[in-house]
């Protein structure tokens, strides 16, 4: 895996226009900016500038080696914004960005992107302190697996039916949702964890026309965890934690305690 670090260009000055101060606010763009980092070779050496227009599968399947996924499973992200104005973008992939590719064509890299090999190896107890940003959500509504595959002829069940539904989980849940997935994800989290609830908004060309677009729950979560299952916790950082990840949610960032 890699980790890539993205100081982003938004300037000191809040009147000052800045493209990429407007690119940030909608994490659709913010996706699909990163997914140009992972072309194929057919589509790198066919538009070298990349003045053609975006193309998803020509992205996706180099980055899930051939595979046909849908956008967002070869690479996590996460926005973080800092008290003195400046944004960083992190992008832990399975493969190296080509992110002079990328950003060839825009000003919103403020420094030369600083990418680095990610291999971590973990013991037992071993405490590290951790960041998340995650979309705390709950599935309702869904019809158990038996019920799936053997369906009333009579009654076909609805695609909300088969997929459920997802709420927003209240403010005073927020911690126990992920004490839950801590359980069966290798680790256990040490008191206190700071969460900081919100939303996020993310937009599409016909949103954008219509002044809608989808709203995600969001709560950043920092503090300590334990280490309780190395080979559990190794997948969790590669797979995320949560839904949504195509839009910033789910990169699990830990550090050793200094």
């Amino acid at each position: 895996m890699y980790l890539s670090c993205l100081l982003i260009n938004t300037g000191n000055d809040p009147d000052r226009p800045r493209p990429a101060r407007v690119w940030l606010r909608n994490l659709y763009r913010v996706h699909q900016r990163l997914s140009m980092a992972f072309p194929s070779g057919e589509s790198k050496n066919a538009d070298p500038y990349f003045l053609q227009p975006f193309d998803p599968a020509s992205f996706t399947q180099a980055l899930n080696n051939g595979e046909k996924r849908s956008p967002g499973r070869g690479f996590l992200f996460r926005v973080d914004h800092s008290s003195n104005g400046r944004s960083v973008i992190l992008v832990q992939s399975a493969i190296i960005p080509d992110w002079a590719y990328a950003f060839q064509n825009t000003e919103f890299l403020a420094a030369q992107p600083q990418v680095r090999p990610f291999n971590p190896q973990f013991q037992p107890g071993a405490q590290l302190r951790f960041r998340l940003l995650a979309n705390p959500t709950k599935k309702i509504g869904t019809v158990q697996k038996s019920e799936r595959t053997n369906p009333n002829p009579a009654e076909p069940l609805t695609k909300k039916q088969l997929n459920g539904h997802r709420r927003f989980v209240p403010n005073d849940q927020l911690d126990a949702w992920l004490e839950s997935r801590a359980e069966t994800s290798g680790f256990r989290l040490l008191p206190p964890v700071t969460v900081v609830p919100g939303y996020l908004l993310a937009l599409k060309n016909k949103d954008s026309e219509k002044g809608a677009g989808t709203r995600f729950r969001s709560a950043l979560y920092s503090g300590v965890l334990s280490v309780e299952d190395p080979a559990t916790f190794r997948q969790t950082l590669i797979q995320g934690i949560g839904p949504a990840k195509a839009f910033g949610f789910g990169l699990l960032s830990v550090a050793p305690i200094s």
